[in-house]
């Protein structure tokens, strides 16, 4: 079967902008879209320009858009895209330098891991095989990341503020921070609650849905929210959304609109005064409930019978 297969082309040295070219190749049944890209390298486009090493879905090195979706050159079957979408078109990683044509510069990505100490600080005591057994499973996975960097290109708060450390980065945060072996928990999850850290996810979920390892970093990254806030960081406005929306509602048995903003920035007067053209918006549009409006009893009791759990199972005096 012979395939069209339009790749992006450019060549900073010589050209001004991106562009396209359609290829064809001769398509056996079971060729991969990597293996297409080396026959043309070889046979066609001497230039064409691409990361590849393992072919086995292993080193994440042939990670690029197809049909604008992060995927593993060596995992694509052309005839299975072509059922799908119709058509191949091929791009480089978003949100990424473009080095030559599908090969961008990775040293974005590297400093961002750097940023996180993805690797454990041991201290002089050895931990007992016993602390250690049920360490795989509370990775949750966060172990098998292959650093391909799909995640961050998917990711769209890394496409609005640069400065996020991204999916897998913060992935990896939370791969170190379950291991008993390390002994900078605090000083890491301390780090993680500026800018650029943990509150800076939107939860969009694209990570999870292009990562080639079900990693599933945006679950890693809630889990470092809620290993937060048991550790005391929850003055940041994001970290009392959370905690407040969540006390509004058992307070209540509904959610407040009115007293939520309120409540999330009363700690900040600078960004309290900035809400406060949305608090008129939200009166003028009939969005603040009546005051004396019933509660919702069945609510206030489910969270009333969950605080009595939290504090059976956390006695004063422990981070709960």
């Amino acid at each position: 079967m012979r395939v069209q297969i339009t790749l992006q082309k450019f060549n900073p040295e010589q050209d001004q902008a991106p562009y396209h070219r359609t290829y064809a190749v001769e398509a056996p049944r079971g060729m991969t879209l990597l293996g297409a890209l080396l026959k043309l390298k070889e046979e066609v486009d001497g230039t064409l320009t691409f990361r590849a090493s393992c072919r086995a879905s292993i080193c994440g090195s042939c990670i690029m858009q197809v049909n604008g979706i992060q995927k593993l050159a060596c995992a694509v079957s052309l005839r299975e895209e072509l059922d799908r979408h119709g058509k191949i078109v091929v791009a480089p990683m978003a949100n990424m330098p473009i080095l030559k044509d599908l090969a961008v510069q990775m040293e974005p990505f590297w400093q961002k891991l750097r940023a996180v100490t993805p690797y454990v600080v041991p201290g002089l005591e050895v931990p007992s095989p016993h602390s250690l057994k049920g360490l795989p499973e509370a990775m949750h996975n966060a172990d098998g990341c292959i650093l391909c960097g799909a995640c961050l290109s998917a990711c769209t708060s890394h496409e609005v503020s640069p400065t996020f450390l991204g999916p897998a980065a913060l992935a990896k945060a939370y791969r170190v921070q379950v291991d008993p072996r390390d002994t900078t928990h605090a000083a890491r999850l301390s780090a993680l609650q500026g800018p650029g850290g943990i509150w800076d996810c939107v939860r969009c979920n694209l990570c999870v849905q292009v990562c080639p390892k079900d990693v599933q970093p945006m679950e890693q990254i809630i889990r470092l929210r809620r290993m937060s806030l048991s550790a005391g960081f929850t003055q940041s406005v994001a970290a009392r959304h959370i905690t407040q929306f969540a006390k509004i509602v058992g307070d209540e048995g509904r959610l407040n609109e009115a007293q939520l903003p309120f409540r999330m920035t009363q700690t900040s007067p600078r960004a309290l005064l900035r809400i406060l053209p949305l608090g008129l918006r939200m009166l003028l549009h009939g969005k603040i409930p009546f005051p004396f409006r019933p509660a919702h009893r069945t609510i206030q009791a489910m969270f009333k019978r969950r605080r009595a759990v939290q504090s059976a199972s956390h006695p004063a005096g422990e981070n709960g």
